[in-house]
């Protein structure tokens, strides 16, 4: 895309947001529609291209994408008429009897930038979230899973006019810049790593452009001495190892309890090989690492603790086995970096204030899992921890509940969405408040002396 084209692609999306057809519910209805129809249209496809990038089975890529974009445009076709009614708001003493309303106003023209974890729902649903807003979009699906990239054109590009919601594919380090260097988008809700987070944010802060950062971090899963092993271990393989470990909300590393820590990793990996059998490479519901830049930052993490499970590896197919390590080298990467992929450190502590030292070293992770029937432990950990989401007995799922918002805190994003929250967050609350004509009271005009005890009566 060149600066000319750049320029006059974007305005014309401009052009027809500020034309007001994007405003009418019958308008934001038809287009949610749409793009369920055309969701449903392509669901084989869709199954075809998760596959090729990320050897997603079909039950998976419908439980963690097109299933949960359906979802979320079956929830916004029930509530946008309600999302979309201005919200009466009661006057102050001051201002009586005035009345008031608060204005959901879209945004305008807002970025979209997707991941290549889970390229179409993380794609999609902030999408819903936009056009039940009422705003034009501009999607930038990752380079990094070309095939879902190509889908989620195909279906944009059949369903919507390129000026009102555009898909801009290539390479995102050129193309996003370049977008964003020439057009002062109204949002841009990225999803992704956090040091392209902060590139991202550095782009909007030149023309004060609002953002949304979905990132990650080092995701925490607590195993305390009360836990129930059979039940924590079947959760964290769930939560950690789907997409070949590729989640942002994926448990990170497990801090277990010292008392139970070998019956914990015995159970661990029975678990593994009860969900992927002895040899995961066969398995339909195992996937693949995205690419070999992934797979070879993956290989290096295992020098960094002992092998308990796994190691297994093949960078022709991109296959990386389920890997559990312990006694993990202090300081190594693998305590560093979000890892990213289907590797399980598990460190172990004995008291509780020894495993909330760990936690502080990486701090405001995206989300944080609990493993405990104790409820003094459980308001402790929660009322001590910073984190953007998470679990008590559970993992990854609290992502699925379109009532709950989801983002992260400090390191890990700025900003949440699902359901309600996506129309929030690419809406503007316009407060208007409207005031009678038949009462004017001499009280609110100056001269003011005297008047201080009025003041301070009405206003407090």
């Amino acid at each position: 895309m060149n600066d000319f084209a750049a320029m006059s692609e974007l305005h014309v999306l401009r052009n027809f947001y500020e034309s007001g057809a994007t405003r009418p519910y019958e308008f934001r209805k038809q287009q949610l529609l749409l793009l369920k129809a055309a969701v449903l249209k392509y669901e084989q496809e869709i199954y075809v291209a998760l596959h090729t990038d990320l050897k997603k089975s079909a039950e998976e890529a419908y439980a963690t994408e097109s299933g949960l974009v359906l979802a979320e445009i079956n929830l916004a076709l029930r509530q946008l008429r309600r999302w979309m009614k201005p919200r009466r708001i009661l006057p102050d003493l001051v201002n009586l009897p005035s009345s008031g309303r608060i204005h959901a106003d879209p945004l305008g023209v807002v970025l979209i930038i997707a991941p290549w974890n889970y390229p179409l729902q993380l794609c999609l649903i902030p999408l819903v979230g936009a056009i039940a807003a009422g705003n034009c979009a501009v999607l930038k699906p990752s380079e990094l899973a070309p095939a879902t990239s190509a889908i989620i054109q195909k279906i944009i590009s059949e369903i919507y006019p390129p000026a009102y919601i555009k898909v801009v594919e290539g390479d995102g380090s050129v193309v996003i810049p370049e977008m964003m260097q020439q057009f002062r988008f109204d949002h841009v809700f990225y999803t992704g790593s956090i040091p392209v987070g902060k590139i991202i944010y550095q782009l909007a802060a030149k023309t004060l452009t609002p953002v949304t950062l979905e990132l990650g971090g080092k995701s925490p899963a607590i195993v305390e001495k009360d836990a129930d092993i059979t039940v924590s271990t079947r959760r964290i393989v769930l939560g950690k190892f789907a997409n070949a470990g590729q989640t942002c909300v994926a448990p990170d590393y497990v801090l277990v309890h010292e008392d139970i820590a070998e019956a914990f990793t015995r159970k661990l990996v029975q678990t593994i090989q009860d969900f992927f059998g002895k040899d995961a490479q066969k398995s339909a519901d195992y996937g693949k690492i995205i690419n070999a830049r992934r797979f070879d930052q993956l290989a290096s993490y295992l020098k960094d603790g002992e092998l308990v499970y796994g190691g297994k590896t093949d960078r022709t197919s991109l296959y990386f086995s389920p890997t559990v390590l312990k006694n993990i080298t202090a300081g190594s990467a693998i305590m560093t970096d979000e890892i990213f992929g289907p590797v399980l450190p598990i460190l172990t502590f004995s008291t509780t204030e020894e495993a909330a030292a760990i936690v502080r070293q990486h701090p405001d992770p995206l989300a944080f899992y609990l493993f405990t029937s104790d409820k003094v432990k459980e308001k402790t950990w929660l009322d001590q921890t910073r984190f953007g989401g998470g679990c008590v007995n559970n993992t990854v799922w609290h992502f699925a509940n379109h009532r709950f918002p989801f983002g992260g805190i400090g390191n890990s994003g700025i900003g949440a969405y699902h359901g309600k929250h996506s129309f929030n967050t690419f809406s503007h609350e316009k407060a208007v408040m409207k005031t009678p004509l038949w009462l004017d009271p001499a009280i609110k005009y100056p001269p003011f002396k005297g008047k201080l005890k009025w003041f301070k009566r009405f206003i407090r």
